[in-house]
This record gives structure tokens, C-alpha cells and sequence, in this order.
């Protein structure tokens, strides 16, 4: 019995997490178990269809499974984007388009780490420590 290969990734932007599954099938992308063309706002559907256009024809050997929890929507946009593009240089395996990905936008492949800045003791709802007095 032949196994067939999947690829479990995950990709994160702020607090949000998106997990990608890819295995062999027959082009179908679906998000939180909706196909993308379903996905709105249409610019984050946009978003979320830049790696499969760079990537081609892979996509339609290719069934994509996306969970995306936490965060705003964009947040999850990007967290998603980076999870496809992650799994489907990992599923081919391929040089080639790692780098037309970087080439295109670092942040296909590499993660946004900046996180909010934590709130200051003695502050109201601040991250700065203290007011800067404005009469010197």
C-alpha cells in the first residue's frame, strides 16, 4: 500500500493561527471548510489567492485545507497566506519557488513576529510608561 504525501503547516500573525493541510487531489482550497471563492471580503480572497497564482499549475494537483483561528480578519489573512505558501514549498519541495516567493513578498515564507505591546503598571490603558510633560 502506497502512502500518499501530506503536508501539515502552520502559519501565525498576531494572535491569529492558521493550520494548512495539502495532500494530493484535484485543485479544491478551501477555508474553514468553505471554498475560498466563498471567502469575504474579497480583498482578503485576494490575499489569500497570491501564492496560489505564483505558484501556478501546482495548485490543481493540489487539495488545500485551511483552520484559521483567533485574531481580526486580516490578521488571519496573513497568517493563511503564510501557511499555504509554507506548505506548498514544502509539499514540491522546490528551489525554485521558495524563491519566487521571496522575490514576491518576504512575508510568503517568513513570519511577522511583532506582537501589541504590553500595558505599563501606573498607566491608564498604556503601553508608554509615562507622560511626557509637554511644559519644559
Amino acid at each position: 500500500m502506497a502512502k500518499t504525501k501530506v503536508v501539515h503547516v502552520a502559519g501565525k500573525r498576531k494572535t491569529a493561527v492558521a493550520r494548512a493541510t495539502i495532500k494530493k487531489g484535484r485543485g479544491k482550497v478551501k477555508i474553514n471548510k468553505k471554498p475560498i471563492e466563498l471567502f469575504n471580503p474579497e480583498l482578503a480572497r485576494l490575499r489569500l489567492q497570491e501564492p496560489l497564482v505564483i505558484a501556478g499549475n501546482i495548485t490543481e494537483e493540489v487539495d488545500i485545507d485551511v483552520n484559521i483561528t483567533g485574531g481580526g480578519w486580516s490578521s488571519q489573512v496573513e497568517a493563511a497566506r503564510l501557511a499555504i505558501a509554507k506548505g506548498l514549498v514544502e509539499y514540491t519541495e522546490s528551489k525554485e519557488l521558495e524563491k519566487k516567493y521571496l522575490d514576491y513578498d518576504r512575508h510568503l515564507l517568513v513570519a511577522d513576529t511583532r506582537r501589541k505591546e504590553r500595558k505599563k503598571p501606573m498607566t491608564h490603558s498604556r503601553a508608554r510608561g509615562k507622560r511626557q510633560k509637554s511644559y519644559r
